[in-house]
């Protein structure tokens, strides 16, 4: 079966929505949500083009409403810089021959720690070891985010092991993410796959995006902080079941 262009606008549409909507509840889950529902009409490079501006707009928003930017821009500055050196890296493995496999591993990390956070195994990153973790994780999760589209591994278990509140710990998300997403587009743009064209497809993808985020949003306020715990690793349990679903039946 042959899609027709109103096909392909309505999967997009959906894919967005949703993953908005995850987005607004739990902080993340934009990048592999959007991309695994759209695997069915658009390929991995272009699906990760189409999330650029979303991505950024939605992780921007999230990374600014909370309590202390200026703070989380500070103390995780090494670790952002680490972000953008490894997607330099990882966007080579996107627009190469075998993406598939850099998007399993991702799956099983984030299902492995969705289920020890599940099974309440707790890690703990204290203030000495966080000096040299940090930029270890940030590069890590550059690489990832350049060779998938995807900032949350291993930056999402990493800043849940610092012990921040609900609204810390979703900025401190938003600001790894809009600087991930800034990489992978920059990366992208070098290899020249996000042009003119993609970047007005993927502004417009924002529409459904925004409009799960504020339902998500909306939902969130509602959760104690140990229901969002709960929500936080299953979704990432979700995601991570995805991922490697995808790469091994889809």
């Amino acid at each position: 079966m042959t899609l027709e262009i109103n096909d392909y606008t309505l999967i997009v549409g959906l894919a967005f929505l949703v993953a908005g909507f995850v987005k607004g509840v739990t902080g993340m889950g934009l990048p592999p949500i959007a991309i695994g529902l759209m695997a069915v009409v658009v390929a991995p490079v272009q699906a990760a083009a189409l999330i650029v501006v979303p991505s950024m707009v939605s992780n921007a928003w999230q990374m600014l409403i909370g309590p202390g930017f200026l703070i989380a821009a500070r103390r995780f500055a090494g670790l952002l810089v680490m972000v953008c050196i490894g997607a330099a890296f990882g966007v080579g493995v996107l627009t190469g021959s075998t993406p598939a496999y850099a998007t399993l591993a991702l799956g099983l990390v984030l299902f492995v720690y969705a289920v020890l956070g599940l099974f309440k195994f707790n890690m703990h990153v204290n203030a000495s070891q966080e000096r040299w973790a940090s930029p270890l994780v940030g590069g890590l999760t550059g690489f990832l985010a350049g060779a998938t589209g995807v900032s949350s591994v291993p930056s999402a278990p990493y800043m849940n092991s610092l012990g921040m509140n609900k609204d810390e710990l979703l900025q401190a998300l938003g600001l790894v993410f809009t600087v991930g997403t800034f990489a992978l587009a920059v990366g992208l743009y070098l290899k020249g796959r996000f042009e003119l064209a993609a970047a007005w497809e993927s502004t417009l993808c924002l529409i459904p995006t925004m409009a799960g985020v504020l339902a998500g949003q909306k939902c969130r306020a509602l959760l104690s902080a140990e229901t969002f715990k709960t929500v936080f690793f299953l979704g990432l349990l979700l995601l991570g079941s995805y991922m490697i679903a995808r790469v091994l039946w889809l």
